[in-house]
C-alpha cells in the first residue's frame, strides 16, 4: 500500500511523481509500479511509452502509511475506484501469498467499464480461484454512482469490516459520511492520491501574484497567485529540487532572500528573509527572490 517518489529527466528538466508499489515485498530489492499515461502529461507518457531498459531513474525512499496490519483483521473490506486499486492489488497479492488462512476479504470496485478495471483480468482470476476473496465491480457507465443502497446489497457487513478505501474524491468523501454515519469511522482507512487544494486566487493580502527572482540562476519570470513556485521555476527553466509535488516530503524546500509566499493548502501568507519555504505549496504574492 506504499509509495515511491520517481524521478525523470525529461529535456533536461528533472521531474518528480509518486507511484503506488504493486507488488508486495519479497527480499529482492526489487518492486513494480504501474503508471497509467495521462493524456496531456508529462511524465506518465515519458515513463509508460519512452523509457528503455538501462535507462537511469530516480527513486526516493518508500512511504506511506495506507497499509495491512500485521496480522490481519480476520474480515477485510477494501473500496477503490479508477487508479485507486494500485495500492490495494500490492495488499491482495500479499494475502494471496501468505500460508494458512487468509481474511475473508471483499472488494468493492468502480470504474467507466468492465474493459477499463485497472488489474481486471488478474483481480477476475484471484476471485476464481480463491474462496476467500470476492469481487464486486460496479461500472458506472451503465450503474448509478455507488451509493448506501448498493454497498448494503453488495457487503451487508460492510460497517462492521476494517476497510481500505482509495479512489476519487467524491468515492471517498461517500464512504467518510457512509462510515460516520455507521459510527465506524475508526473502522475506514483512506488513501488520497491528489495534492492539496490550492487557496482561492487573489485572496487575502497580497494575493495576487508578481514577479519571481531566481538569484543564482539570474532568472526572472511573473507568477501568479495559484501556481506554486515549484512548477514556477521548472517552467522557467530553473532546475528545481523536489520529490512528492504535495507538501510532503520537504524535498522541495529552497531559501526565500526577499518577499512573501502563500501556502496553498491553508490560504496563509508568510516570509521573512532567510526562511526555508516548501516551493510545490507555495505561490508568490508579490515580488519574491528565492536563493535558487
Amino acid at each position: 500500500g506504499q509509495y515511491v517518489s520517481v524521478g525523470v529527466g525529461i529535456d533536461g528538466v528533472l521531474h518528480w511523481r509518486t507511484y503506488s508499489i504493486t507488488t508486495p515485498p519479497d527480499g529482492s530489492g526489487r518492486f513494480v509500479i504501474t503508471v497509467r499515461a495521462i493524456p496531456d502529461g508529462r511524465v506518465s507518457p515519458y515513463l509508460a511509452h519512452r523509457v528503455r531498459p538501462g535507462e537511469t531513474l530516480r527513486l526516493g525512499p518508500v512511504q506511506g502509511d495506507f497499509v495491512l496490519p500485521g496480522p490481519p483483521p480476520a474480515r477485510l473490506l477494501f473500496l477503490t475506484g479508477g487508479i485507486g486499486i494500485t495500492p490495494v492489488v500490492a495488499m491482495l497479492r500479499a494475502l494471496a501469498g501468505r500460508t494458512g488462512r487468509r481474511p475473508d476479504t471483499v472488494l468493492v470496485h468502480s470504474a467507466p467499464d468492465t474493459d477499463l478495471v485497472v488489474f481486471g483480468g488478474e483481480l477476475r482470476a484471484m476471485a476464481a480461484r480463491e474462496s476467500w476473496f470476492t469481487l464486486y465491480e460496479h461500472h458506472t457507465r451503465r450503474e448509478e454512482r455507488l451509493d448506501r443502497v448498493r454497498l448494503d446489497a453488495l457487503c451487508p457487513d460492510w460497517a462492521e469490516r476494517e476497510t481500505w478505501a482509495c479512489g476519487p474524491e467524491g468515492l471517498l468523501a461517500f464512504a467518510e459520511r457512509a462510515w460516520r454515519d455507521a459510527d465506524a469511522r475508526r473502522r475506514l482507512h483512506l488513501e488520497r492520491f491528489r495534492p492539496p487544494s490550492p487557496a482561492a486566487p487573489g485572496s487575502g493580502p497580497g494575493g495576487h501574484g508578481g514577479r519571481v527572482r531566481f538569484t543564482r540562476s539570474g532568472v526572472e519570470t511573473d507568477a501568479d497567485s495559484v501556481t506554486p513556485l515549484l512548477d514556477v521555476g521548472e517552467a522557467a527553466g530553473v532546475v528545481m529540487p523536489s520529490g512528492c509535488r504535495m507538501g510532503i516530503c520537504h524535498s522541495c524546500v529552497s531559501r526565500l532572500s526577499a518577499g512573501r509566499v502563500r501556502d496553498l493548502r491553508t490560504g496563509d501568507v508568510h516570509g521573512e528573509p532567510g526562511d526555508l519555504i516548501q516551493t510545490c505549496v507555495s505561490a508568490a504574492c508579490g515580488p519574491v527572490h528565492l536563493d535558487l
